[in-house]
């Protein structure tokens, strides 16, 4: 059952208009749509690329290998039972079928394109059919940005893992907290991310932003993944400015636009000169902010709780729902 936030979020983002404004003094900042085509495909962005999102040994000449033999029909779909997930939805080959939490499933899009399309290869819609025993209305198909058909399980859109090399392989799960094995009610396969943390299996359950009561730091914000939410001290928030490019993103991806209605116990009110707002950076990645702080996850933090970026550097610091660095020496 969708929660009354994922509700809210759908009628907030069909009302969203972009403004011209002087938040945190961008000549033209935008306010958070909730749209999830953002921030998505570039390699820089940590997520979902074939040198950084796939695995850390995952490059782009690795990852373009039998990628002709990946991208063939799924054929029969089939639910595997594996050791470490559970029941997994797999092709006809047996290989395991992803789904990943950047693109959205109401309605149906992928955000994998480019580098993470040869790292993910995309299953087309042509020729697959259900399992046995599953619904066949499980099943259907998205128009994707190069015109061909991708192959949808409960509107998620599917794909292999190009670093799967044989039947009942499921390298991919978890990989970077967004890409998960599809389970055969289209949810993510446990085994990873919060069930891995003993929280929840369906890490969705989250709303984008978010707040936990870390032992230590106190209330901390974390995304749809509950991955902890970090700030950079040598951004500048007024003017807006991330100081984090090129190399560093490796290491701290960039939090994509939040919609303020996916968000609980967050501070999201964009008084017209510091709130909720996106920035647009110079590497076209589009960021989230709060309190005009652009927000990071950190690469080092493997599941939901960890908070291996705190105070790395005497520069990174998890960051409250107002905005402010959290444990930052007085």
């Amino acid at each position: 059952m969708k929660t009354s936030w994922r509700s809210a979020s759908l009628v907030a983002s069909a009302a969203a208009v972009l403004v011209l404004t002087t938040a945190c003094g961008q000549d033209k900042a935008e306010t958070s749509t909730g749209s999830q085509n953002v921030g998505a495909a570039p390699a820089a962005n940590g997520y979902g690329s074939a040198g950084v999102g796939a695995s850390p040994s995952t490059g782009a000449g690795a990852t373009g290998q039998n990628t002709g033999a990946k991208t063939q029909s799924a054929g029969q779909l089939a639910v595997a039972d594996t050791d470490k997930l559970g029941e997994v939805v797999t092709d006809s080959a047996g290989m395991t079928l992803y789904r990943f939490d950047k693109d959205t499933a109401e309605p149906p899009k992928s955000n994998c394109d480019g580098d993470c399309a040869t790292a993910w290869p995309p299953v087309p819609a042509s020729g697959a059919t259900a399992p046995i025993g599953i619904d066949k209305t499980l099943l259907g198909e998205v128009t994707r940005t190069d015109g061909t058909k991708q192959l949808t399980y409960e509107g998620w859109p599917l794909y292999r893992f190009a670093k799967d090399t044989k039947a009942g392989d499921t390298n991919g799960q978890g990989v970077n907290g967004t890409w998960y094995a599809t389970a055969p009610d289209g949810k993510k396969a446990a085994g990873g991310g919060a069930a891995a943390a003993g929280g929840s299996a369906e890490a969705a359950d989250l709303p984008g932003l978010s707040t936990r009561n870390d032992p230590e730091l106190g209330e901390v914000v974390v995304d749809k993944n509950g991955m902890t939410v970090y700030r950079f001290e040598k951004d500048t928030p007024w003017p807006m400015k991330s100081a984090c490019v090129g190399e560093c993103l490796e290491k701290w991806p960039v939090v994509s636009p939040v919609d303020a209605a996916d968000t609980k116990g967050i501070d999201n009110k964009n008084d017209g000169r510091r709130g909720y707002v996106v920035l647009n950076r110079p590497d076209g990645l589009k960021q989230q902010s709060i309190d005009c702080w652009p927000l990071y996850t950190f690469a080092g933090d493997k599941k939901p709780g960890d908070t291996n970026g705190q105070g790395v550097g005497g520069t990174w610091y998890a960051i409250s729902p107002e905005g402010k660095p959290l444990g930052k020496p007085k």
